[in-house]
């Protein structure tokens, strides 16, 4: 089934349907279905192992399909690659940059892959360099830059073919709290001039801020689909307490929240999280009231606060706490 917008064809910049990739026995995405839609910004979150690089590594002709269909601005990945590579921008994960050149050079070198002729290519890269803030440090070896300015670099070189659609595989990873704003500064103004950003990204601050919509993906599977608030809305509510509770009684805690509350009020749901036990509710006064009625059964705690609802609590909400690796 594809996903929940209803919007036609030559609207999408990029549909995919049945999506799949295996490795030998091992299936990395299973069977998904994407739709994304011109000129917005699209995220696929998840942990480590869910399938959102290996997406995208299909999306850009890193690996091969193995099921299903997949268009790219309305051509398919199967037969026309190379007309899609002409047409999108792609910012890995890595800093791929070549340490022997310059700066711009770096620019200059990519913009050959396009066949831009040299006056063009040095246009567009001054103008590129000048967007991400490198103007100064055209001439430096890459080997002389911080992290936020080669992750700069590496955002203005995806750009060199003005691309319609720009791929961002986790493009502030290590980066500093004032490089990262930088970047997502640059992408809402590449936003605002129409370019589609498909985005992957561990930060959940980051989805909410950027994506207009977002899938969260676990086991090569979407387990849910929508914009951020509109997540929170369906899988917690926007409210949630947190009480200092020790994991031996949280089971004797959701069983007093068991069912409705005084004046009807009841919890959306709830979730052990280590020493804490999380409730979440349509408002702060449900989520005070909830609380409440945990005290009156006699089960204090050491305390609590409540707070808004974030991306991070359905992200766990739905993929779980536990640590992963690789």
């Amino acid at each position: 089934m594809l996903l929940n917008v209803e919007i036609s064809g030559e609207n999408l910049a990029l549909e995919a349907r049945g999506l799949r990739k295996r490795y030998g026995e091992f299936e990395a995405v299973r069977g998904i279905d994407l739709a994304v839609r011109r000129g917005e910004c699209f995220g696929l979150l998840g942990p480590n192992g869910a399938g959102k690089s290996t997406t995208m590594k299909m999306i850009y002709g890193r690996t091969p399909v193995t099921e299903g269909e997949l268009r790219v601005l309305g051509l398919d990945v199967r037969t026309r690659m190379r007309e899609i590579k002409a047409r999108i921008g792609v910012v890995p994960q890595e800093d791929n940059l070549d340490p022997d050149f310059t700066v711009i050079q770096n620019l200059l070198v990519y913009g050959r892959y396009f066949g831009l002729p040299r006056r063009t290519a040095l246009e567009r890269a001054e103008r590129l360099l000048a967007f991400v803030g490198l103007s100064e440090r055209r001439d430096a070896k890459v080997d002389k830059l911080s992290g936020g300015m080669k992750r700069r670099l590496v955002i203005a070189r995806g750009l060199m073919n003005d691309p319609e659609l720009l791929i961002l595989d986790e493009p502030t990873t290590g980066l500093d709290p004032q490089a990262r704003q930088l970047v997502w500064a640059k992408m809402r103004e590449l936003k605002a001039q129409g370019v589609t950003l498909l985005l992957t990204t561990h930060y959940m601050e980051e989805a909410a801020r950027m994506c207009d919509r977002l899938v969260i993906m676990d086991q090569g599977r979407i387990l849910a689909e929508g914009s951020p608030n509109r997540l929170i809305e369906q899988h917690a509510g926007a409210w949630t307490a947190e009480v200092f509770l020790p994991p031996d009684r949280h089971e004797e805690a959701r069983k007093i929240l068991d069912g409705p509350g005084e004046n009807g009020a009841r919890v959306r749901g709830t979730e052990s999280a280590e020493d804490r036990f999380l409730i979440y509710a349509d408002s702060p006064g449900e989520a005070e009231a909830a609380v409440y009625r945990l005290r009156k059964a006699g089960l204090e705690g050491a305390g609590f606060f409540h707070r808004p609802t974030t991306l991070d609590d359905i992200f766990l909400r739905l993929t779980g706490r536990m640590l992963r690796e690789g």
